[in-house]
């Protein structure tokens, strides 16, 4: 049977329009989904939206709408998204999903009251509506939030408490073993010595006389499931934990689930912990990644830095978009974007480089006018450094450094031309010069059909669009040999900005 991977991004909230932090999680997960499926494995790749909460009842109310009109508006923004960056999600989830996920989000309720892990309790302390977090004063900076800078709320309610502390030690051991495997080592860290200062016990649910937007608690109709409890189920909803019918047990668990940093305590500790309590296998990665700055600022809308992916991709294209984020920003790191960094990247690699390497081939494949044969080729050995290096990079998520590998191919490439001068035989009647001719162009388009391969993860439309050029239909290499090919003239993939 195919082998499965099973693949989500975090479901961001719909208080705002979609901003490029969440595009770049997009980006990322896509661009694992479609290689594993280049790899030949089933992939279900899950997003959606996180609708519930404090605040997006409070926007919503600044706004004149009711929580579902603000969910509606921005969850639509945020699927459009994903089709503007050619994300190849294969569901879209949403919270608010009366059929689709609250179903989900009881049974998983009830499995953890089940397992003796909800009781009631009254909460005394901080909450960050902007977090949608509960907060003590270690977790402070000078009394503010460290994310969102704010004064959190004090808060005295009766609530459901979830028992994480009960599963302090197994988190522990799971995570230094790679039983969940954290990644990159740096976060591991983090999470290891946040749980070193000791688990409490957190607050699962919210008065419903405080707060009526959510999923109401399973026989107490008084609450409501709090909101990271709610979202956090969507990876189960997502491929059918309430029915635990064929889909999921044909992808349950998770391979990979991509977060941001700023999340990745809930994802790291709380998540599991569910998951241990009701018994449903944990997930096997939990891919951290980090922040977008502007120029090296924080986006915000007062700095006026605040980066449009919809305003990117209507300028430069859907693929210049994610070859960008996924070349200039380390995967697992801080990234920063400015305009300047964007068209250099660019005109550098897109334009100049495989555009510029299509444009030429392809050119000389069309002037000479016949069919050429694939055949045994002078830049075999670096082709295949090239997929070594890229698929040990893919293996790690280190994007830019997979990318830095196919670049390589790319000057290859252009430096093989240049030495060999092939428009120099091109036209030639005599026989010798026309077989040394094919045997170079034979090298090229080896050479550009697999950097198309290796690129079609990141530059699905321009890498399909070589491929269509050199008139390939199976991307494994080995279906080449003998190929006979007669180029496709095609336009400029990347004209230079």
């Amino acid at each position: 049977m195919q082998e499965k991977f099973y693949i989500t991004t975090a479901i961001p909230y719909t208080n705002a329009p979609p901003h490029i932090g969440f595009a770049l999680e997009l980006i990322q997960a896509d661009v694992i989904a479609r290689y594993q499926r280049i790899l030949g494995k089933d992939v279900f790749f899950l997003t959606g939206t996180d609708e519930h909460g404090s605040k997006a009842a409070h926007v919503a109310k600044e706004h004149g709408k009711s929580p579902r009109e603000l969910g509606d508006e921005n969850s639509a923004k945020f699927l459009k998204l994903c089709e503007a960056l050619n994300i190849s999600n294969s569901d879209f989830i949403r919270t608010t999903d009366e059929h689709k996920h609250w179903p989900s989000a009881r049974k998983m309720w009830n499995a953890l009251v089940s397992a003796g892990d909800i009781y009631k309790d009254t909460y005394v302390g901080k909450y960050c509506v902007g977090c949608e977090a509960f907060l003590t004063d270690k977790d402070l900076e000078n009394g503010l939030c460290p994310i969102h800078k704010c004064l959190p709320e004090e808060l005295k309610e009766e609530d459901y408490f979830f028992r994480l502390s009960k599963y302090q030690d197994e988190l522990k051991k799971l995570i230094e073993c790679d039983e969940i495997r954290i990644i990159p080592l740096s976060r591991k860290n983090e999470i290891l010595a946040f749980l070193n200062r000791g688990l409490k016990d957190v607050s699962f649910s919210r008065p419903k006389e405080k707060l009526a937007w959510g999923i109401p608690v399973p026989d107490d109709d008084s609450q409501v499931i709090y909101v990271w409890a709610d979202a956090l189920t969507n990876y189960l909803s997502g491929v059918g934990f309430a029915e635990a019918g064929a889909q999921f047990q044909r992808f349950w668990p998770p391979d990979v689930q991509i977060v941001g940093k700023d999340i990745s305590r809930f994802h790291a500790l709380i998540w599991p912990a569910m998951l241990l309590s009701a018994g449903v296998p944990l997930y096997k990665t939990l891919f951290v990644h980090g922040f977008i700055t502007s120029g090296g600022e924080k986006m915000s809308k007062s700095l006026g830095n605040v980066v449009d992916p919809f305003d990117l991709i209507l300028r430069f294209g859907s693929d210049a978009v994610r070859y960008f984020f996924t070349r200039e920003v380390p995967a697992l790191d801080d990234g920063d974007y400015t305009e300047e960094k964007f068209i250099a990247r660019y005109n550098g690699d897109l334009a100049n480089g495989i555009g510029n390497l299509a444009s030429r081939i392809v050119k000389l494949g069309v002037l000479s006018g016949r069919e050429i044969a694939f055949s045994p080729n002078d830049l075999k050995d670096t082709i295949e450094q090239t997929e070594l290096k890229y698929r040990a990079h893919m293996e790690q998520f280190q994007f830019n450094d997979a990318l830095a590998a196919v670049s390589f191919l790319i000057s290859a490439g252009d430096e093989y031309i240049n030495q060999n001068k092939p428009w120099t035989l091109s036209r030639s009647i005599d026989l010798e010069e026309q077989k040394k001719f094919d045997a170079i162009i034979s090298s090229l388009a080896f050479a550009l059909g697999h950097s198309a391969v290796l690129l079609l993860p990141f530059i699905p439309w321009s890498a399909q669009r070589i491929l269509d050029a050199l008139q390939i239909v199976d991307i494994h290499l080995e279906t080449w040999q003998g190929k006979k090919v007669k180029f496709v003239q095609t336009p400029a993939l990347f004209p230079r900005k």
